[in-house]
């Protein structure tokens, strides 16, 4: 069986107008969609993170990829990636190149797995060393938010489309008041057990009553989260992790840095998650030896794909790390590819992130993948269990090309309503 296609498509979906201490997310996210074919007939579908330079690797990787053997992912990650001999994070046979040759790897390496899948006739999980779990959890994500549902609605919060809806999508919450109603219409409407709070948006004690006001509203049995995107100090983190002791169920990225994670992990009695301080294999010796985090939120986008995240979860366990899933404004083929490696690692201990419920495009067939009391179940159809609806890849494709955007910029988009903003460091 050898790959003899390599087909990369660039898409659009609208994203409602969310905060972050990044700034905001703008009308419309961007992914890129993979399908490899084989010389047989056997298709296999990946996503990674969209917008002009994924697409340009992707598109330079192609020429290594075609006429490989899909079952063969060793080889087809040396030809993307370089020479796996070489240093960690050395990049000899594309150095120059690709910005990030592990990034490229991981939908190619997502879309063979699907491949090897249906050509077996077992699931993905299946592949990864069994599931360990037929129903994976994950947990409501809620951000702060301008009304409006993105699109070519924008922020748009006195629009025909906005005013006909009176939900999550469309509401503005900018208060605590305005986050427990949307933790509450995601558990109704989801059945999530847990919450993460996307922060670092307001001045960092509104940011506590808003953990509070959650706590006073559900009670000690629904789990929370909350997320700064390291936008604090480690004396503020100290002062808002001491504040909300007892409350959270980890506290994850309140400051920047390796060394400064560590500091506030002595100050505070929580443990202390990542997705920012460690994102590669290069960064684990210091993170181990400051012992800066107690969990790591693993993302197969980053970390070079299914395999390499089986890999992760395992050396946690060897550093008494808890694991959980990272997540990015995604489609389903990315929520399935999460779904299929997390029902396979045995260790993860806490409810994997996603932006899904805000996403309301799709271009797989059937529409959206559908929680079944917070969780995504896997069942034995072979590979991720999703097919590409041509129609909806090409709407999106299209809206892609409308739309203009070549790459995410928080900063730009949150200064089209606030001339001037700059992040805020507390």
């Amino acid at each position: 069986m050898k790959i003899r296609e390599m087909r990369i498509v660039p898409v659009a979906m609208a994203d409602p107008p969310l905060r972050s201490a990044f700034g905001l997310h703008a009308p419309y996210a961007l992914r890129t969609i993979v399908q490899l074919t084989t010389d047989d007939g056997i298709t296999g579908v990946g996503e990674t993170y969209g917008g002009a330079i994924p697409l340009r690797d992707l598109t330079a990787a192609r020429e290594r990829v075609i006429g490989q053997d899909p079952y063969n992912l060793a080889r087809i990650e040396a030809a993307i990636a370089g020479d796996p001999t070489a240093a960690p994070n050395r990049d000899r046979a594309w150095e120059g190149t690709l910005s990030s040759p592990v990034q490229s790897f991981s939908p190619v390496e997502v879309a063979c797995y699907d491949i090897i899948g249906k050509a077996t006739g077992r699931p993905v999980a299946d592949l990864l060393g069994g599931r360990f779990r037929d129903a994976v959890p994950f947990s409501a994500y809620l951000f702060y938010k301008h009304a409006g549902i993105g699109g070519s609605d924008g922020l748009a919060g006195d629009s025909t489309a906005a005013k006909e809806r009176d939900d999550y999508l469309a509401s503005e919450a900018l208060s605590p008041e305005g986050m427990v109603r949307q933790a509450r219409e995601f558990m109704d409407r989801f059945g999530f057990k847990s919450i993460k709070l996307k922060a670092g948006v307001l001045p960092p004690d509104e940011e506590a009553a808003t953990i509070e006001a959650m706590y006073e509203a559900f009670g000690p049995d629904v789990p929370l989260r909350i997320d700064p995107n390291c936008i604090w100090s480690v004396e503020t983190s100290e002062r808002i992790g001491t504040r909300l002791e007892g409350k959270l169920e980890y506290y994850e990225d309140p400051t920047d840095g390796k060394a400064n994670m560590a500091e506030v992990a002595k100050r505070v009695a929580m443990p202390l998650a990542t997705n920012m301080c460690t994102t590669s294999w290069a960064d684990i010796p210091e993170t181990v030896e400051r012992g800066s985090i107690d969990i790591l939120l693993s993302d197969h986008h980053l970390w070079g794909g299914l395999g390499a995240t089986v890999k992760l979860a395992q050396l946690c366990r060897v550093f008494g790390w808890g694991v959980s899933m990272h997540s990015n404004s995604h489609l389903g083929i990315s929520l399935m590819a999460m779904a299929h490696i997390a029902a396979a690692i045995p260790n993860l201990t806490y409810a994997c992130d996603t932006h899904y419920p805000w996403q309301q495009e799709e271009v797989i067939v059937g529409g959206k993948r559908q929680f079944t009391d917070g969780n995504i179940v896997i069942d034995d159809t072979p590979g991720l269990g999703v097919e590409l609806d041509e129609d909806a890849l090409g709407r999106l494709h299209e809206q892609y090309q409308r739309a203009g955007l070549s790459k995410r910029d928080d900063v730009a988009e949150m200064q089209k309503i606030e001339p001037g903003w700059k992040p805020v460091r507390y």
